[in-house]
């Protein structure tokens, strides 16, 4: 309870979708203490959202653990290249693939040039998110319903749909909803009802490919320290953030990092369907 940090934080307002770089304090995601033993090795792994916070700390621990990595993002080419950077130091080829994800187009370029550059996708991690913020239900503006959705569940359904072609047998498909999908706060309506999508969306998929020989699962994390906490959230609600869960901290990327290298591992190979929660003590039913 003591090893990371606990709030309150400063104000740091940040336009979306926030500058990991510029967080007081820092996100960690494994940078210094991630070890891997080489369970992903041989993998190769899209990872959408990868640039920083849960996504930088899954594709270091991929990439250590053996894995070649495709990293989808948005726009911080920056965060970007910080992330490429630990992933070659780990020894392992890093592709980096700007592009908004929610236009079809993107999802299926960025599918197709990662199966060009590396012939196959193994793990597929669906982890970018868009949310905001809003008080009440006339607050939220149309395009923004829509984009939230489009980038949330639209995306990872025709990423997923794109990808399976290329995934052999063995191959896993890990989702990330949310706290949220279980316990939705109502400011963030327009996210959570997506995530709730999300955990919907993986249980089906999972019986789906199952005769494939896929496995779709999906991680629930509670208030995790990332970008986008402090681009998308209000003043207060960031100084706060994470002191009501039962270790009164948020959570570090890096405490979120294992859970998908578990189900990304052959060591997961009769582990399908579920939803695994990463919150701090609040149970996910």
């Amino acid at each position: 309870m003591t090893t990371y940090p606990t709030p309150p934080f400063p104000e740091q307002p940040q336009p979306v979708p926030g500058s990991q770089r510029k967080m007081q304090p820092e996100p960690d995601c494994g940078e210094l203490s991630y070890v891997g033993n080489g369970r992903l090795k041989g993998k190769v792994a899209l990872i959408t959202g990868g640039d920083s916070g849960i996504g930088r700390a899954v594709a270091i621990a991929f990439a250590r653990e053996g894995a070649d990595i495709a990293l989808a993002y948005l726009e911080e080419e920056k965060d970007a290249r910080e992330t490429a950077r630990w992933i070659e130091e780990a020894g392992r080829q890093c592709l980096l693939l700007p592009g908004d994800l929610a236009y079809r187009a993107v999802c299926l370029e960025t599918v197709a040039t990662t199966v060009k550059q590396f012939g196959k996708i193994d793990i597929l991690v669906n982890n970018a998110a868009f949310q905001m913020t809003r008080q009440s239900l006339n607050d939220i503006p149309d395009e923004e319903w829509l984009r939230t959705f489009d980038v949330n569940i639209t995306a990872m359904f025709r990423l997923c749909q794109a990808a399976v072609p290329s995934m052999p047998r063995g191959g896993s498909i890990i989702n990330t909803t949310s706290v949220n999908s279980d316990d939705p706060t109502p400011t963030l309506l327009a996210y959570a009802t997506s995530k709730g999508a999300i955990a919907n969306f993986s249980a089906g998929l999972a019986q789906l490919l199952g005769p494939q020989g896929i496995r779709v699962n999906s991680v629930a994390p509670g208030p995790i320290w990332t970008p986008l906490i402090v681009s998308t959230m209000p003043a207060e609600a960031v100084t706060s953030f994470g002191e009501k869960t039962p270790l009164g901290r948020p959570g570090q990327p890096v405490e979120v990092a294992p859970i998908f290298v578990l189900l990304a591992s052959d060591e997961a190979s009769y582990i399908s369907g579920s939803r695994y929660a990463v919150t701090g003590g609040k149970p996910v039913l």
